[in-house]
Order: structure tokens, then sequence, then C-alpha cells
């Protein structure tokens, strides 16, 4: 069975649209299998479904292209290793997102300390680069909202991104991130009410509800 996906990829804009990659179910199934069992064109067939996706995610959440490289990698790593141990009814996008998300947390962690060991205050240094997707927008409006995103707690921004970016349904955020459906709605309500407030403060109220909650 040949696994194929349509695509719509989007920036994330007030005028944009999520992320909904749309796989079959049974597709997905049949990938799952492949995998489990090693073969390498279905390992390739997710590396393109999900890479970019994973890039712009992790780059979102560290502000560091550089690190979100480096998370991306050992991504894929850990889903090379666990391949064979997947459940058969796995959800590729969640389970990655998760593995990624979870990487995230323990480099925020380890930085952490070492901010600490070095008597530095807070946990990005305070010459932090621009996010390489400041270079990348092509407009004021697309600046200000990858800048209004990147200014929100990570808790927030990454259920903006997963819900309002990639298109996952509350209840596949609430796996990836650990929490309860109720309890991602409540933080995602939170998000876009912060976004909201900080596009605000920049002269420009949203258009579009980044990241609505779908149930």
């Amino acid at each position: 069975m040949n696994a194929k996906a349509t695509t719509r990829v989007t920036d994330v804009t007030r005028d944009a649209i999520p992320r909904f990659y749309g796989m079959d179910r049974n597709c997905e199934l049949e990938l799952v299998r492949r995998v489990q069992n090693g073969d390498r064109d279905a390992f390739d067939a997710v590396h393109v479904l999900f890479n970019a996706r994973l890039f712009g995610f992790l780059a979102r959440l560290a502000r560091s292209r550089d690190v979100a490289e480096d998370l991306l990698e050992e991504t894929w790593l850990r889903f090379v290793t666990h391949a064979g141990r997947l459940d058969s009814e796995t959800r590729l996008g969640p389970w990655l997102f998760a593995v990624a998300r979870n990487l995230h947390i323990s480099y925020c962690r380890s930085r952490a300390i070492e901010e600490r060991a070095a008597d530095s205050i807070g946990l990005w240094p305070a010459g932090l680069q621009d996010s390489p997707f400041d270079h990348a927008v092509g407009s004021e409006l697309e600046r200000r909202i990858e800048a209004a995103l990147a200014s929100v707690p990570v808790s927030f921004r990454e259920v903006l991104l997963l819900v309002g970016v990639e298109g996952l349904q509350p209840t596949e955020a609430a796996v990836v991130c650990g929490v309860t459906p109720e309890a991602l709605r409540q933080r995602l309500k939170r998000a876009r009410a912060l976004l909201a407030a900080r596009l605000g403060e920049m002269g420009r109220r949203p258009s579009v509800d980044l990241g609505e909650v779908r149930q």
C-alpha cells in the first residue's frame, strides 16, 4: 500500500490555516506496520511527512536553529531506535511531536542548570539571536506574529504550535503534552489570549484566531 498524504503547508500568519496532513488512517496503520518491520522506504515516507514540521516546531520552541537541528536529529534517532517496539495503533504525528517536545524539555533543564552554574539570570541568554524565522517571513505582520509567538512562555507556545500550526486535535495535543484534553483546552485558551495581548501591544490586533479550540 502506498502511504500518501495531501499537504497544505502554511506560515504562521493570522490569514493562515493550520497544517493538516490528511493521511488516511488505514494508510497510517500500514505505514506503522512497515516501520515496525524495518522497511526503509517506510522510514523515508515518515521522514518526508514530518521532518519539516518537526524542525519548525523545535525551532520556534528553542528559538535557535542549531538547537533545533540537534534535537531534530535526536528525535529521528529515537524513532529509529524504538520503531520495532511501536504499538500497532500508534499515531505517528503525536508520537513524534511528543518525543521532540520531551527532548526540548530535557534541553531546557540542562541549559537552566548551566545558566545557574554561571550565575546567569533566566533560561535564555540576553544576546539571543533572532529566530531563523525572523529572516524568512515576508511581511511586517508575519514578523510581528513570530515575535509575539516567541515572547509567550514555552508551555503556551507549544500548544499554539501543535494545534494552531500543526493542526493536531486538542485530544492529540493533550497526549503530546501529557495533560488531560480539558487542561489542554484551558491552556490553549489562555495561550491565545496572551498571544492576542502581545500582538495588541505591538499595535496589531489579530484577524484570525491562531489555535482556535476545536472539539
